[in-house]
């Protein structure tokens, strides 16, 4: 492994591009460790401050991450979303039941709180009007991968089973429409980047400056009153959104009147 003094790109990107290489070849796994910041700089003829440059934008693009006193190590999970929140309406009954297998939501508060600006503007109330809120993770064997929170309007909610810190046996909304009464109808999603609060930098352990995706879902009964807001957020390099649709054809062009002179 060698870097080009006179390329134009700086040492430190040359240095990622040649260790993510080396990653995508397969010379070390998900979950290996590399070998130590002095020693990759030895094997560049850099400093070691270079090559920390290098192993940072790694992490930052979601290739390596690092367990403070033990190392750097090939990141082994990269979360795929398929279809965003339609999954959880779809045929399998549940919010991405393809990935159960790898993927475990945990319930972590109920309760009151002040409604942040974009959950209050979905439900068309003042900023910091308390709502009901449960507010979960989503792990994988070996890291957080999401922070969500699911928002309802207490009026909806009161004296129902969305009040118990509990889990359902069952997806989430179907709970929410057994307990409000009202049947989700229509959902639109809001998809936007942005660096992560240091809440949720400390809880996904990633950098404060690794960029997070985040989701507004906004659930609508017949009558296009929200039901539910829901909040997801999630490590941006290490997760990809995937969509498949169809394509439609051309349209036929029309047959030309029969009592049309044309020429």
């Amino acid at each position: 492994m060698q870097i080009n003094p006179g390329a134009a790109e700086f040492p430190h990107r040359q240095i990622a591009d040649q260790l993510k290489a080396r990653v995508r070849r397969g010379d070390w796994a998900p979950g290996e460790r590399l070998p130590s910041i002095p020693a990759i700089a030895e094997m560049f003829g850099v400093a070691k401050q270079t090559v920390q440059r290098a192993v940072d934008q790694l992490r930052v693009e979601g290739v390596l991450i690092t367990k403070p006193g033990s190392g750097t190590y090939v990141r082994g999970t990269r979360r795929r979303l398929n279809r965003l929140s339609r999954g959880r309406y779809g045929g399998f009954r549940g919010y991405h039941a393809d990935l159960a297998a790898r993927y475990r939501q945990h319930l972590v508060a109920v309760g009151r709180a002040p409604a942040p600006p974009e959950v209050a503007d979905a439900f068309g109330v003042p900023d910091g009007t308390e709502l009901l809120v449960r507010r979960h993770l989503v792990r994988t064997e070996d890291s957080p991968v999401e922070v969500g929170a699911s928002w309802f309007l207490p009026a909806d909610t009161a004296g129902t089973s969305l009040e118990r810190a509990e889990a359902f046996g069952r997806p989430l909304y179907q709970e929410a429409e057994e307990a409000t009464g009202r049947r989700y109808v229509t959902a639109a999603d809001t998809i936007s980047a942005r660096q992560p609060s240091r809440e949720e930098a400390e809880t996904l352990q990633i950098r404060p400056d690794t960029p997070v995706l985040h989701l507004l879902h906004v659930a609508y009964d017949a009558a296009r009153k929200p039901i539910e807001v829901a909040q997801a957020t999630w490590p941006g390099p290490m997760t990809t959104l995937t969509e498949e649709y169809k394509v439609p054809g051309p349209t036929p062009e029309p047959d030309p009147d029969p009592g049309l002179v044309l020429g």
